[in-house]
């Protein structure tokens, strides 16, 4: 399994409950309605699935994470550990919902590939996730703290361009319908350690344990400095890309 599915519920919710919370905008944008059913990719411990479900939805949820799918399924969800860049279900599905997933699965290609297959005819797409430059001070600071100590960072994180998700969604077979590319500066309420806890251990994953420490805490000592605060809280700079794109009825 890929560094960057282990992922630990308890810790995700301790250090990132704001990625569910900022997720409910796009919630608004799928709109989802009774007896829709829909597949949560990268549903994580389920807290918008089962917002999903609430609407009327039969919802099915997937992740890469053991520990996550665990999680949502304690919420009395339907959820399975499964990698979205190969899916196999064919014209299941009225539409494809994910938040802050996509991002951590390098086969962009074929994770459209296969969320087309799972689409019945019109159905849609409706996904956030990280957009060009998104956390760019963060990553330049990790870089940096690596190379000071003579190792480079793991390519884990694909955020991009409008123009070239818009490239792949229509390569995939699926037409944008409306897509914006927004900076998020993002609260961060336990601090810059807690989010590198969370998030940037899979970048460091082919350093050796006493390196991977030094480098979370220079980069932390550094972005402490750096990054603008708000009301005493550190801010990530988060660019988020949002889109909705259909498949031909």
């Amino acid at each position: 399994m890929p560094p960057s599915q282990h992922w630990q519920a308890a810790q995700y919710q301790y250090n990132a409950a704001f990625v569910a919370a900022y997720g409910t905008d796009v919630l608004a944008w799928l709109a989802p309605q009774p007896r829709e059913r829909i597949l949560d990719l990268g549903c994580g411990d389920g807290a918008l699935t089962a917002q999903l479900a609430a609407s009327g939805a039969d919802v099915f949820g997937i992740d890469g994470s053991a520990d996550m799918v665990a999680a949502a399924q304690a919420r009395g969800l339907a959820a399975a550990c499964m990698d979205a860049q190969q899916l196999d279900f064919h014209a299941e599905f009225d539409a494809v919902f994910s938040n802050a997933a996509l991002h951590w699965m390098p086969n962009a290609a074929a994770v459209l590939a296969g969320v087309y297959r799972a689409l019945k005819p019109g159905g849609r797409l409706v996904a956030e996730m990280g957009g060009a430059d998104n956390v760019a001070a963060i990553h330049q600071a990790l870089a940096e703290a690596a190379t000071a100590h003579g190792f480079a960072l793991r390519p884990v994180w694909y955020f991009p361009t409008q123009a070239e998700y818009s490239t792949l969604l229509q390569q995939a077979g699926l037409a944008p319908q409306r897509m914006v590319l927004f900076a998020r500066p993002t609260p961060l309420p336990t601090g810059i350690t807690g989010w590198l806890a969370t998030f940037a251990a899979p970048l460091l994953a082919e350093m050796p344990p006493a390196v991977r420490v030094a480098v979370l805490q220079q980069a932390a000592a550094q972005l402490q400095e750096q990054l603008l605060q708000e009301n005493g809280c550190l801010l990530a700079d988060y660019v988020r890309l949002r889109f909705e794109a259909h498949k031909a009825a």
